[in-house]
């Protein structure tokens, strides 16, 4: 599937101009893997250290935040204070939808998740993608049927990416 350009573009270039530490995770990792299953977001899970955090809340502020699906009115301080207290955050921003998660659901948090990820240059800026295996990990833990209904698509494309790394493997099973 072609990369969802059009509702991820902003989000990344914000967060790669903004230096914020975060891996690529969810339906737009997926997609950068091969996935024909379509986003409406962008998902990462962010580096939680002090000075990422006051990264990260610069960025959300400059595009002008808010939490998404919150009461109107909802008093909210998008600080770095606001995000350490907190772990998983979805907002809606003047340049698109931006989920954070502090931690992935059957992966852990950002240390984890960065472990054994790809690195790919989008819109002029380098960016960790979850690792395939990761990622159907944390879409079983997550269990919501949208993640259940990705799994088989994205199991196959990790039997043809080990296909392509290791030719032998065939011969082995």
């Amino acid at each position: 599937m072609p990369l969802p350009t059009r509702i991820i573009e902003a989000p990344l270039r914000l967060l790669g101009e903004h230096k914020v530490d975060c891996i690529i995770v969810g339906g737009v990792a997926a997609a950068i893997h091969g996935s024909s299953l379509l986003t409406s977001d962008l998902d990462v899970c962010y580096a939680r250290d002090a000075t990422n955090l006051l990264r990260l809340a610069e960025a959300l502020r400059s595009a002008h935040a808010r939490l998404r699906n919150a009461p109107e009115g909802l008093p909210f301080v998008l600080d770095a204070e606001t995000l350490r207290r907190g772990l998983n955050f979805t907002f809606t921003t003047d340049i698109g939808d931006l989920d954070l998660l502090g931690e992935v659901r059957g992966i852990g948090p950002y240390e984890a998740v960065v472990t054994d990820s790809v690195t790919v240059e989008l819109f002029g800026y380098r960016f960790a993608v979850m690792d395939i295996g990761k990622l159907i990990m944390a879409k079983r833990a997550a269990g919501r049927p949208k993640d259940l209904v990705a799994l088989p698509e994205l199991e196959a494309i990790q039997e043809a990416q080990v296909m392509t790394n290791n030719p032998e493997h065939e011969s082995e099973n």
